[in-house]
Formats: C-alpha cells, structure tokens, sequence
C-alpha cells in the first residue's frame, strides 16, 4: 500500500491509495496502467472534496459569522463616529420635542456627536415610529417615543405597521409630565371634591387632545374610579381647547401640566388637581388627585428614548448611560423641571426599566379602552 507523500495538503495525509480496481467515477481500472502520481492526487482531492462540502460549508458559514460579529464589535466600540439622528413624531414645541431638543443637547456633549432633531408629525405619532422602527439598527436613528405612538396606537389600530414590542430596543425612559384638570373661572367648583359633586347633578363638560388620546383615557379612568360621568368633549391637539375654556364655553380640560401651568400662574385658569402622587414641584399649591380623594389616581405623558431593534447591546449601553447622564445634569433639568416635566427615576432609566413600563402602560390602557368602549371614528 502506498502512501500520500509528507507535507502534501490535509486531504492527502488522511487517505492511501487502494489496490488497483475498478473506479467507475475515476475511469482508473486494475488493468490500466497506474496514473501519475499528480493525476491520481487530483482525482483523490476532488473526490475529498465532495466528500467533505457540508463540512467546508459549515466552516466557511462560522468563519464569516465570527467576522460579522468582529466587524459589528469593532463598529460599536467606535460608537458614535457621525451626528445620530433623533426623531420626534410630532410637530414642533410640544413636550416630546422640547424633552428631546433639552436632551438630545447633552447628549451629543457626552457622546462626542451631535444629535440631529427631526420632526417627522402624523398618525399620531405612528409615522415618525414606524420610520425609525425600520431604520438600520446601527445607533444612528433613534426615536423619542410617548404614549400615543408605542401605547394608544397600538390598542386602537388594528393595522398598525409596526409592533412596539418586536421592532424597538427600549434605551430609557426620560420621564413623565402629569395630566392636569384645569377648570374655566366661570366654574363655581374651586377644588376636585367640589367639581365632582357638581357633575354627579348637572352635566360637565370636559375637553381632551382627542379621541383615544393619552388624555381622554386619563379621564375615562377618571370617570370609572370616582363613579361620575363627566362629558367628554374631543378636540384635536392638546392646547386646541385653551380659547375655549378661558372664554367659558367648556368647563374644563384635561392636558399635560406644562400646558396647564401658564394658565394657572397667569390667573387664566384654575387647576384643581394634577396625576402624580406628590404635588408638582412646579406647582406646589396645586393638590394631587389623590389629595382630592381619588385614591392612587396617577396619569401622565411619558417621553422615552428608543432604537430600533437588534441595535447592538454596546451601543444601547452608551446611549443608556448619555441618557442617564443628561437626566442628572443641571442644565436638562433646571429647563425642564419648571414645565412640570418629573425625571425618571434610576431604574426606569434603564432598557428593563423602561420596557416594564412600556408593558404596563399598554395593558392599562388596553382595559380602559376596552371598559370605556373607546373606538377611532
């Protein structure tokens, strides 16, 4: 028996030569003279190689996976090397975008980038959402995501063109800004216990940023925990109704405390209570609901920071920690804290934090939808 000659490649070391037979595949029969040594190593290698193909394929398959994950690492370390986009899915000056532009500034200080505010309004918010959920997840389109687009969107369309729990990698939550019941000066009622006495005699009237928004299920809870009825009066935008209710065609509206503030402070409005457990920093002579005697009675607005999904754990790890950063600097909070804005605290400024609370606001507002028989006209 023969053997492959020393230092020929690997196929050749691990096989002999047998006795001269009949090869149908190779043509070689006992009776024909040997080949070449060449020739018979060729015929040997070619068959090897069919031999061996899944193994070369699940080799080659391992070698460029091992590379992508190289080139991915080695991409992610070097995390942000240009400006990073930022999409607020509204139009200018409403908190989202006031909180990413207050944000997004300290950010770019410590990441070393700047981040590029573009508004991208519709659907509300669900245009903006369902561009950055099919962004490249790379680090470099990132959305300040609120309660209409990834909470009330997805329990009231039914063909929403995204999925907030399948498309979006959670970064952090940045924090909430309280629901406020402001009343017209018109009203006789001069606290909540008041108002809701009034309402359980006579129709009140009470204005919300619109149908199936994060106000109007703010007051659908309202009217479930403290057993009343009050009228719901749909507008479209959360300060559409202020003309109204200075001018004392509306009892009152239920909107975010930043745009309730300047009512209260310039003797335009009164607010009677407002959704948090503890009286606004901002608004200290302002009583909770809970205070009224809706006991437990939070509801708010919250602004988060999200990437779309598969964004490489590295990169959500240097975002999560700008985040928590800016959210703990005194130059974000001394302009944001004034307009009722309240930070998140350290655990929801996390991606599990902020994935809890995504979970728990859909499934609350799921069952006030569902109780409240609310529907999209």
């Amino acid at each position: 028996m023969m053997k492959a000659e020393q230092g020929a490649c690997p196929d050749q070391q691990i096989r002999t030569l047998a006795p001269p037979q009949s090869n149908p595949r190779s043509g070689i029969s006992a009776q024909d003279p040997p080949r070449p040594a060449a020739a018979v190593d060729s015929d040997l290698l070619y068959q090897g190689a069919l031999m061996n193909t899944p193994r070369r394929i699940l080799l080659q398959t391992a070698l460029a996976t091992c590379c992508a994950l190289f080139a991915g690492t080695a991409g992610a370390a070097g995390y942000p090397d240009r400006p990073i986009k930022l999409l607020v899915p509204f139009s200018p000056g409403g908190n989202a975008d006031l909180v990413g532009r207050v944000l997004g500034a300290r950010m770019g200080q410590t990441l070393g980038q700047t981040l590029v505010i573009e508004n991208r309004a519709g659907a509300g918010g669900g245009i903006g959402a369902e561009a950055v959920a099919k962004s490249p997840p790379d680090g470099y389109n990132l959305l300040i995501g609120t309660n209409g687009p990834l909470t009330v969107n997805p329990v009231l369309q039914a063909k929403l063109r995204y999925d907030v729990f399948k498309d979006f990698a959670p970064v952090a939550l940045a924090g909430v800004v309280p629901h406020a019941l402001v009343v017209s000066l018109s009203m006789p009622a001069k606290t909540l216990p008041e108002l809701l006495a009034l309402a359980r005699k006579k129709p009140v009237s009470v204005a919300t940023a619109g149908i199936g928004s994060s106000t109007h299920l703010t007051l659908e809870r309202l009217n479930a925990q403290a057993g009343v009825k009050l009228e719901h009066i749909p507008y479209r935008g959360g300060s559409t109704p202020v003309g109204d209710l200075i001018g004392g065609t509306l009892d009152a509206v239920i909107m975010e405390l930043s745009a309730a503030l300047p009512l209260h402070q310039s003797g335009k409005a009164r607010v009677l209570a407002v959704g948090s457990m503890q009286r606004a920093p901002s608004a200290p002579d302002v009583h909770t609901f809970h205070e009224g005697g809706v006991k437990d009675f939070v509801a708010s607005s919250y602004v988060g920071l999200l990437a779309p999904a598969n964004t490489p754990p590295e990169v959500i790890i240097r975002l999560q920690k700008a985040a928590a950063e800016a959210l703990s600097h005194a130059s974000v909070l001394d302009k944001l804290v004034p307009l009722g804005f309240e930070a998140a605290t350290a655990a929801q400024q996390t991606p599990a934090g902020f994935s809890a609370l995504l979970k728990a606001e859909y499934e609350r507002a799921a069952q006030i939808v569902k109780s409240a028989g609310i529907k999209l006209e």
